[in-house]
């Protein structure tokens, strides 16, 4: 495979750092995170070595769904900053070479927008049809309710109109008429202001939601799409939407743009996610060898973006109930850690119950797996949740940056700091700052590695037969490099024998600790691991040095 990668596709190995500004760092002592706070920290995030930060939503909201509930597209939480902060957080952004997404949330607006409060002034209204109306509540489909523990229903009866309004997700959210052109013509404007002021993209949320309620008579729904992604070229090449598009791969190819790549940028890999746990569940490789067997190939210069947790409960939808059965039972056994029926609402690290071999094993898995690495803030430290919170805001807790919490100089944060095994005390940057063998800098590492090797990212990837259950092995091939990662999901220590065509009497060079080994005339290695192991090597011929046996930008 002969790559010709530039800045141009940024994307294709970025690593990607999901944060929430108020619970990340509190600028000026009021308890609420903030730009100027955030601002403070973009050396901290530069110095973990991410390239993309991608911003929860920051706009004035009710905050009856943390933000995802809009009153104004154009402007800034007051409780986080001015609009001034963003744009000098923006320049010391891109001062240290980070680019930054911010999510788009158009698929519904709070009920208190003025557009609301307009369409639902009168059946005459000029912004009537920005919103989704109906004299009868069309019938629901239970299992298609996105909040069962809160909703009964997407249809709200509106008594001062007299007639019903869709909201796909919480009654305060009504949905927007993305097949009104005014609609469409509005949120290319949102757009175009944001990437104005620095923006490198977006990650769009709920993406089948959104398009789905665009009127077929007006147009395709994925020519909206491919309005939006055509928009944001013009404007600015290089540009990027991520999306939540958590259906399966038959379906989900088509928000790529149909071969044309001309949609969706990045597309999130909910199935392999999910395969992932159940891996790890079952300390087998084989659901995720499937996942990945089974995953389509994106369209050129699309990419697949990886993640094992972010902002959402763990869903896990799509698999079938006894699978989901072993995940509850291995990760989240007790009714309270649970959401909704079909998901968790816990951090990694106390699904792993704090064992920091099984923890960085996971997240080495994560960063081998072929795609764009997606991490949520907080995960680099190992932090955990607090199941005090609500449902999903459960793992949305103040960054613990130092013993005390380090979240605010002078104020109780917004929300509270979890206690025992993963309080602030035992689970801060500070303290891991100054510990080499800390979870921080194996993150440090394993994004360094990431860096290095785009063959994880860009290059063909084959899953090994291992010969043993518990060992996932794959390699990645780009330009003649090779890089094979092999990842031990179980507790038990274990040698495999891999089998590396065209590698014969190649050298393998650990990139993660000291270590090399060679391949045997006939092209296989005897491998060692330990329980929960994991290791990344990078193939080259003897003559050759193994840093320079790597795939080069150009």
């Amino acid at each position: 495979m002969r790559l010709t990668y530039t800045s141009d596709v940024w994307w294709k190995n970025a690593v990607v750092y999901c944060l929430d500004v108020e619970t990340f760092k509190d600028g000026n002592g009021d308890g609420v995170g903030d730009f100027r706070g955030l601002t403070q920290q973009i050396d901290y995030l530069a110095g973990l070595g991410v390239t993309c930060l991608w911003l929860m939503p920051f706009f004035p909201t009710p905050n009856k769904d943390d933000g995802y509930d809009i009153t104004d597209f154009y402007s800034i939480d007051p409780r986080l900053g001015t609009l001034g902060d963003f744009v000098e957080f923006m320049r010391t952004a891109h001062d240290r070479g980070l680019r930054v997404i911010a999510d788009l949330v158009v698929n519904h607006t709070s009920d208190r927008h003025p557009w609301f409060v307009e369409a639902r002034s009168g059946r005459d209204s000029p912004r009537r049809d920005w919103y989704v109306w109906s004299d009868v509540p069309e019938p629901d489909d239970p299992g298609q309710i996105v909040f069962p523990d809160k909703e009964t229903s997407v249809w709200e009866y509106d008594e001062g109109s007299g007639q019903y309004y869709l909201h796909s997700f919480y009654r305060h959210q009504p949905d927007l008429n993305v097949g009104n052109p005014e609609v469409r013509d509005e949120i290319t404007r949102i757009l175009g202001f944001w990437m104005e002021l620095g923006l490198s993209g977006f990650r769009v949320d709920a993406v089948p939601f959104l398009i789905e309620n665009v009127n077929p008579k007006l147009a395709d729904p994925h020519e909206f799409l491919a309005d939006l992604r055509a928009f944001m070229t013009r404007r600015k090449g290089g540009s990027i939407l991520l999306g939540e598009v958590n259906v399966p791969y038959k379906e989900l190819i088509s928000y790529f743009g149909d071969g044309l790549g001309d949609q969706i940028t990045m597309c999130f890999d909910f199935i392999g996610m999910q395969q992932a746990w159940l891996s790890l569940a079952r300390g087998e490789a084989a659901p995720l060898v499937k996942a990945l067997r089974e995953r389509p190939e994106p369209p050129k210069d699309c990419q697949w973006a990886m993640f094992l947790r972010n902002h959402d409960e763990l869903t896990l939808d799509k698999l079938t109930e006894d699978e989901r059965q072993e995940v509850f039972r291995a990760f989240g056994p007790e009714r309270d850690m649970q959401i909704f029926g079909r998901g968790l609402r816990r951090r990694l690290p106390t699904m792993f119950g704090g064992d920091l071999r099984r923890v960085k094993m996971a997240y080495s898995l994560l960063f081998s797996l072929p795609g764009t690495p997606v991490i949520f803030y907080g995960e680099e430290i190992g932090m955990g949740e607090n199941l005090a919170e609500e449902g999903r805001m459960a793992v949305r807790v103040p960054m613990q940056w130092s013993a005390d919490g380090g979240f605010s100089h002078s104020a109780e944060p917004v929300r509270e700091i979890p206690e025992g095994s993963f309080a602030p005390e035992r689970v801060n940057v500070a303290d891991q700052k100054r510990d080499n063998d800390s979870l921080l800098r194996w993150f440090q590492l394993l994004i360094e590695r990431y860096r290095e090797c785009p063959e994880l990212a860009w290059g063909e990837y084959t899953v090994l037969e291992a010969g043993h259950p518990a060992v996932f092995a794959h390699r990645c091939d780009a330009d003649g490099a090779t890089v094979v990662a092999v990842h031990n999901l179980g507790d038990t220590a274990l040698e495999v024998t891999l089998r590396l065509a065209g590698l014969a009497r190649h050298r393998l060079t650990d990139l993660l600790v000291d270590g090399t080994l060679e391949v045997s005339d006939e092209g296989e290695v005897r491998l060692p691991l330990d329980p929960h192991g994991c290791r990344w090597l990078r193939a080259s011929p003897p003559e050759i040095a193994p840093e320079d046996a790597s795939v080069k930008s150009h």
